[in-house]
């Protein structure tokens, strides 16, 4: 399936008609299918093909040297996670991956920061670990500019959404599906979900996989060119905007057969604002055909039943 592409510059020209444009194309999307891929996002490539040299390097450590960076009582939040230990909401087969997660760094006086585990540091792979930082950073201005464009297309102030990701608490989540090496018992590599954050940035992946769910619930295979990103709408904004954006369920199905031995690599960028951020539904969404779907809740008591719901957390 051929997402819908949209152009970055275009929203960062200075000019207002192609500003408009930018954010009617990405909000309409967003509407349709939930899913875009976005050019000149400003992720510098070089900055990505570092990221995955340093990625592939970390999950190529062996096993024993892993699980160090596993670190109990942060619900996966920061560090490694070890193979099987994730499961799609209302599933109770583990995906069939590991992950790596990044979380922030809080550079200024902020006293949100306490409320920050800290990043774990990789030893063995000196450069792994100011890499994410930089990637981070990155992922991070990209995935402001969208939701400028967001806000406006929901009528909002252009800058609403930036002092919640300002400081906010967004995940770079490195993720390696393994070879498989049997039959699986039940699990695919990552079961159909939801995001559960405001926005996700999909940045390359090294193997085909990715299919979303259509309107006529059907699975189609999603595919972008090397030099976009794939940037999806997650269930906290389609809370917000009370169902206008939508959450697409989405999957990464096995490969062929004769293809199991080939592993995947994935990095998306999860895009959270700060815990305070209130998720009730924007009254400009809510209307005598669109009656307000979801109870009030704050991103950070979302993000904690969440967490519980898909395994990470007891």
């Amino acid at each position: 399936m051929n997402i819908p592409v949209v152009d970055l510059a275009e929203f960062n020209s200075g000019d207002p008609a192609r500003k408009q444009k930018f954010v009617e194309q990405l909000g309409k999307a967003f509407e349709d299918t939930g899913f875009v891929a976005v050019k000149n996002h400003t992720i510098p490539d070089a900055l990505i093909a570092d990221l995955y040299e340093y990625v592939q390097q970390f999950f190529g450590l062996n096993s024993a040297t892993k699980d160090n960076y596993e670190i109990p009582g942060l619900a996966g939040q920061r560090g490694f996670t070890s193979f099987g230990k994730e499961h799609a909401k209302g599933f109770d087969a583990p995906d069939l991956k590991e992950f790596f997660q990044f979380g922030q760094e809080v550079e200024d006086s902020d006293p949100i920061k306490s409320e920050y585990p800290a990043n774990i540091t990789v030893t063995e792979v000196p450069a792994f670990t100011p890499t994410l930082l930089k990637a981070y950073r990155s992922f991070e201005e990209s995935g402001k500019a969208l939701l400028q464009a967001i806000a406006l297309y929901l009528n909002l102030d252009e800058n609403y959404f930036d002092e919640y990701v300002h400081n906010g608490n967004s995940i770079l989540r490195a993720i390696y599906y393994p070879p498989i090496v049997h039959e699986p018992k039940s699990a695919i590599r990552a079961e159909q979900h939801e995001d559960i954050n405001l926005i996700t940035l999909l940045v390359g992946a090294s193997a085909d996989g990715l299919e979303i769910l259509t309107k006529q619930q059907e699975w189609l295979p999603v595919t972008s060119l090397p030099e976009q990103i794939v940037v999806n709408v997650g269930d906290m904004l389609q809370r917000l905007t009370n169902n206008k954006l939508r959450s697409t369920t989405h999957r990464v199905v096995n490969p062929p057969r004769e293809k199991w031995a080939t592993p995947r690599f994935s990095i998306p960028f999860f895009l959270h604002p700060k815990s305070k951020m209130s998720l009730a539904c924007l009254s400009s969404c809510i209307d005598a055909q669109h009656p307000k779907m979801y109870e009030d809740y704050s991103a950070g008591d979302y993000l904690d039943e969440r967490l519980r719901e898909i395994g990470l957390k007891k």
